[in-house]
């Protein structure tokens, strides 16, 4: 009698035991990072603002399952992602060990330190303590033995660039990084950093700078600096915290609920709500939508193996997926996504690139 329907408990989908969909590998081709073994997918999901304790668990469960039944395979995350400081590698944790535990060797998990993270000299920029002691942290909130990709968030303006290398070469030794790089560093600091890691033994094999259509500083030296070390790319803020979407085409103001973080909290000017629109008619021209757009011209570098998004929602992330099947680009188009993204007047990124 206990197996009619009628007996049978009402557990939500969410709550049942998860299994992964099996044409997940269907969806688009891997990419190669640098000249490494490292494959990503072209789209990358970020843990960054949408997996702390402000959003129920299920709805982070529910996209994180999405994500992976679509081929999306890398989870990235930080010491100090939230809010608040840490909760966002808890809750990834929790999920992982009831949901992805038995698809480990497929995913590729990420971690950074480099962000304040506690009170102190040793919470904050790239020192060996700080490194070691914020992968230590990780790895325990996270309920892992490693990481894929650990990361030196931001260069450090007084701890030697060899300090901080030897502190990811120490992770890769210990076995609790499979994988390291850096994020946020100028094409000399770069440079200099992949020099110290070629000495030790431990390549690094991934760099993670901020790059859209609206901030390339990325162009001026860095890309070339990668190409010629080997070295790959994965670009965050592809859309430029929410600027390349839909979000400003009306009249330049995002909503109460959809700010976070460092969107802009006064209006758009004119002439920034003028330069939207012309990508966004350039996007229409090509069917998409313009964070299709952006998303895409940003993959077009040979350099970026991935696009690192946000969502927090499974319409949202399937957005962005679509981005990669989009037709390719014209000379004409690149011209004119060229023209009108350099008069914007929003910089929401000088201080990543000083160093």
């Amino acid at each position: 009698m206990t197996d009619s329907p009628r007996f049978r408990p009402n557990i939500p989908e969410l709550h049942r035991p998860y299994a992964a969909d099996e044409s997940r590998y269907e969806q688009f081709e891997y990419r190669q990072v640098g000249t490494s073994g490292l494959f990503l997918p072209p789209i990358s999901l970020g843990l960054w603002w949408n997996f702390g304790d402000n959003i129920p668990l299920d709805n982070q469960r529910e996209l994180l399952r999405h994500a992976f039944d679509r081929g999306i395979t890398h989870f990235d995350l930080a010491n100090n992602y939230g809010p608040p400081y840490g909760s966002a590698e808890k809750n990834f944790g929790r999920i992982f060990a009831e949901d992805f535990r038995p698809y480990r060797d497929e995913l590729i998990i990420s971690s950074k330190a480099g962000w304040d993270m506690w009170p102190g000299p040793y919470g904050d920029f790239a020192s060996r303590k700080y490194i070691l002691a914020s992968a230590e942290q990780s790895l325990t909130r996270m309920g892992l033995d490693y990481v894929d990709i650990f990361y030196s968030h931001r260069a450090d303006p007084v701890t030697p660039v060899a300090e901080t290398v030897a502190a990811l070469d120490t992770l890769v030794r210990q076995g609790k990084a499979l994988y390291v790089g850096i994020s946020s560093y100028s094409a000399e600091r770069t440079a200099e950093a992949v020099a110290v890691a070629t000495e030790l033994g431990t390549p690094l094999v991934i760099h993670q700078p901020a790059y859209s259509i609206l901030n390339r500083w990325v162009e001026d030296g860095l890309t070339e600096t990668l190409e010629q070390a080997g070295v790959g790319a994965i670009a965050f803020t592809p859309l430029a915290q929410g600027l390349l979407t839909d979000k400003y085409l009306g009249d330049g103001t995002a909503s109460r609920a959809q700010k976070r973080g460092s969107l802009p909290e006064a209006p758009l000017s004119d002439a920034a709500v003028e330069t939207l629109r012309s990508l966004n008619e350039i996007a229409k021209e090509r069917g998409q939508s313009l964070a299709q757009l952006a998303i895409q011209w940003t993959l077009r570098n040979p350099v970026v193996a991935s696009a690192l998004v946000g969502a927090s929602r499974p319409a949202q992330l399937d957005e962005n997926i679509a981005a990669v099947d989009g037709p390719a680009f014209t000379a004409d188009q690149l011209t004119r996504i060229d023209e009108a993204a350099g008069s914007i007047d929003v910089d929401l990124w000088a201080s990543s690139t000083e160093l």
